[in-house]
C-alpha cells in the first residue's frame, strides 16, 4: 500500500499559512481523483482542494479551524499497488496540490464538478439535471458551490409561491426573511468591529473645488477611451493625489504594533470595490507613487474587474498601507469610513456637484458655478493628531484643486 501525503498548498507569494475551514472526507472513505478533500481560507479568499489521486483516506492530521503552515502534511491517502513479485508494499509519496490544477481538472471534465456536500443537497432537495444546468457557479472556473445551490433553492421557492398564490403585499407585522451571512460578510463584520475596538477614530472633512479636474476629464475622456480602450474615471486622479500627499506626510503611511510605529517605505493604496455579491473587497495598488494616471487607470480597472468576479489572488488584497473608498459612486456627499486595519487612515471621496461659489478675481469677488466635492479622512488618533490629519487632508484637496489641465494622456 503506497501512502500519498497531501500538503498544504501555497496559495500566494506572501501566504505562509492557511486555515482549514471544512473537511469533505473522513478516515476510511474511498475517494477518486479530483474529489474535494478540504476547503482552505486565507483572509477573504477561500478554495476547495481536490485529490490528485484515487485511493482511501487513511489519516487526517488536523481538525477544522486549524491554521496550518504551507508545506505541512495535512492528510494521507492510501493507494493500492503491488510490486513485481505480487506482494503489497508501502511507500511514501509527497505532493502539493496546486491551485492551477483545480481549474484544469474542471475544464477537462465533461460534467460540472460537484462536491459531496453539494451532491447531498441536490439529492435531498430533488434538484434535476436540467435545473443544475441553469445554475451559474461562483467558484473557480464556474464551480457550483453550496451558496449557489442555496440561492437557487431560495429563488425556486419564491417562484413556486408566486405561481400558487400570486404577488401579495407583505403585512407590516410579517416576519422578515432570515438570510445566513456569507463567509466574506462575516469577515467584513469582524474586521469592522475589531477596527472600531482597536483604533479611536477621528474624521476630518474638507470641501475641494475640482473645476479644473472636471473640465480636463470632460475634454480628454473620449480620446482617452479611444487610445487606451478604457473608461477614464476620477479614481486614478484621487489615487495619484493621495500618493503625492503620502510621500510628503510619511507619518500617515504607518501602522501601530503595540507601542511601536511602523513607518512603511512603500506607498500601497487599497481601493474599496463592491463585488457582484454585494460585499466589499480592497485590492491593493502597490507603489502607487511611482505610477502615472494612465498606469493607475489600467491597474485599477484590472483589479476592480477581477475583484467583482472573485478572481483576485491572495497577494493582491494584502500589504496595503492606505485605503480610498468612493462614497460618491453611490451619490453620497460624504461619509465617515472605518479604518482598514492595520492601517492608520482611510480617505473617502464624495460625489462631485455643481455649486454656487465665491471666486476671487483681480477685479473683485464673483459668484460662479463650480464643481465641488467633499473629502473625509478617518484616522487613528493614537498616532495621528488633528493637526497632522488636517494638514494631510488639505494637501490632497490642494493637489485636486491645482490639477494640471494640460496633463498628457
Amino acid at each position: 500500500m503506497s501512502r500519498y501525503e497531501i500538503k498544504m498548498p501555497k496559495l500566494g507569494e506572501s501566504v505562509q499559512e492557511a486555515t482549514i475551514t471544512k473537511w469533505f472526507v473522513k478516515v476510511g472513505q474511498k475517494i477518486e481523483e479530483d474529489d474535494p478533500i478540504f476547503e482552505v481560507a486565507t483572509d477573504k479568499v477561500d478554495s476547495e482542494i481536490p485529490s490528485p489521486v484515487d485511493g482511501e483516506v487513511v489519516e487526517i492530521r488536523y481538525p477544522e479551524g486549524a491554521k496550518i503552515a504551507v508545506g505541512e502534511v495535512v492528510a494521507v491517502i492510501g493507494i493500492k499497488g503491488e510490486n513485481s513479485t505480487g506482494q503489497q508494499h508501502s511507500t511514501i509519496v509527497s505532493g502539493d496540490v496546486s491551485m492551477p490544477d483545480l481549474a484544469k481538472s474542471e475544464q477537462q471534465s465533461k460534467k460540472p464538478f460537484l462536491s459531496p456536500l453539494v451532491r447531498s443537497i441536490i439529492a435531498r432537495e430533488g434538484i434535476t439535471d436540467s435545473e443544475i444546468a441553469t445554475i451559474q457557479g461562483s467558484g473557480d472556473s464556474g464551480r457550483i458551490r453550496k451558496q449557489d445551490i442555496l440561492q437557487f433553492l431560495q429563488n425556486r421557492e419564491k417562484i413556486r409561491l408566486e405561481a400558487t398564490i400570486g404577488k401579495v403585499e407583505k403585512s407590516v407585522n410579517a416576519v422578515g426573511d432570515i438570510v445566513e451571512m456569507s463567509r466574506m460578510r462575516k469577515l467584513i463584520a469582524q474586521h469592522m468591529v475589531e477596527s472600531k475596538h482597536t483604533a479611536p477614530h477621528v474624521t476630518a472633512f474638507v470641501e475641494a473645488d475640482v473645476e479644473n479636474l472636471v473640465r480636463w476629464r470632460n475634454y480628454v475622456k473620449e480620446r482617452f477611451e479611444a487610445k487606451h480602450n478604457l473608461k477614464l474615471t476620477y479614481m486614478p486622479v484621487f489615487i495619484e493625489a493621495a500618493a503625492k500627499a503620502l510621500s510628503e506626510f510619511r507619518q500617515i503611511n504607518v501602522s501601530l504594533s503595540e507601542d511601536k510605529i511602523i513607518m512603511h517605505r512603500e506607498i500601497n493604496i487599497g481601493v474599496a470595490v463592491a463585488t457582484d455579491s454585494g460585499d466589499l473587497i480592497v485590492p491593493v495598488i502597490r507603489n502607487a507613487d511611482r505610477k502615472n494616471i494612465v498606469g493607475l487607470a489600467y491597474e485599477l480597472s484590472d483589479l476592480a474587474a477581477r475583484a467583482r468576479k472573485g478572481k483576485l489572488l491572495p497577494d493582491e488584497i494584502q500589504g496595503g498601507t492606505f485605503t480610498i473608498t468612493n462614497f460618491g459612486s453611490f451619490g453620497n456627499l460624504m461619509g465617515t469610513p472605518i479604518i482598514h486595519q492595520p492601517q492608520s487612515a482611510i480617505l473617502a471621496t464624495g460625489t462631485i456637484e455643481k455649486k454656487p461659489a465665491v471666486v476671487e478675481t483681480p477685479y473683485g469677488d464673483l459668484i460662479a458655478v463650480r464643481h465641488k466635492m467633499f473629502l473625509s479622512l478617518s484616522y487613528d488618533h493614537r498616532i495621528i493628531d488633528g493637526a497632522l490629519g488636517g494638514k494631510f487632508l488639505k494637501r490632497i484637496a490642494y493637489y485636486l484643486e491645482q490639477f494640471n489641465s494640460d496633463y498628457s494622456i
